[in-house]
């Protein structure tokens, strides 16, 4: 979801990696980053949410330090080449109802930026389900059928700032899903606002 370009240090999912069969948090010590290559995607729909398929690559690109309710953390070895420019950080306060873009990599390996519409925003939520957003770009809607499993993390932007991330999809409409503000995700990973804008 984001890169500290100074450190390195990064941010994803923007909700914890959890058991399978209890759904609690998975304890963390410490874990491996590597890259990964996108394969396929099964395409989402009403009762199965579909996913994006890949495969690790060989070797370690950083280190997994931590595991929370909103996202893993860690620190990258080397900047990814695939990293986006930089952006400023939109708070909470910042996030309207209304149009927003969605970023994320399909079977093309490219970041691809796709239409989202962002409502009911509830700017009390200190966990991983902030707003609702719904994919509006009939090119996403075609390749994956909205929102799929693969896509946590992938940011959301709003008038050219960095406001969230997706956590989860809806499994009875894959067109809509659940966001984290960008601003629980700094705070899980003790990164003062200040620093990150």
């Amino acid at each position: 979801t984001f890169i500290m370009p100074d450190t390195g240090a990064f941010g994803g999912l923007g909700h914890g990696i959890c058991d399978g069969d209890t759904g609690e948090l998975i304890p963390m010590q410490r874990g491996q980053v590597t890259d990964v290559t996108v394969s396929g995607i099964e395409k989402g729909e009403a009762g199965d949410p579909g996913a994006i398929k890949g495969y690790f690559a060989p070797g370690k690109t950083g280190s997994l330090l931590k595991n929370t309710e909103c996202g893993v953390y860690g620190v990258f070895s080397c900047r990814p080449s695939s990293a986006m420019t930089q952006l400023p950080i939109g708070r909470k306060d910042e996030l309207r109802e209304g149009d927003a873009t969605l970023l994320c990599t399909l079977d093309d390996g490219k970041v691809g930026q796709y239409r989202v519409k962002i409502t009911s925003i509830d700017r009390t939520a200190t966990g991983s389900k902030c707003f609702t957003l719904t994919v509006t770009d009939p090119a996403l809607i075609e390749k994956t059928g909205g929102i799929v499993q693969g896509m946590s993390g992938s940011p959301v932007i709003q008038n050219g700032k960095l406001v969230g991330a997706v956590t989860h999809v809806l499994i009875s409409d894959p067109t809509t899903g659940y966001g984290i503000f960008i601003e629980n995700m700094l705070n899980a990973a003790n990164i003062p606002m200040a620093k990150a804008s």
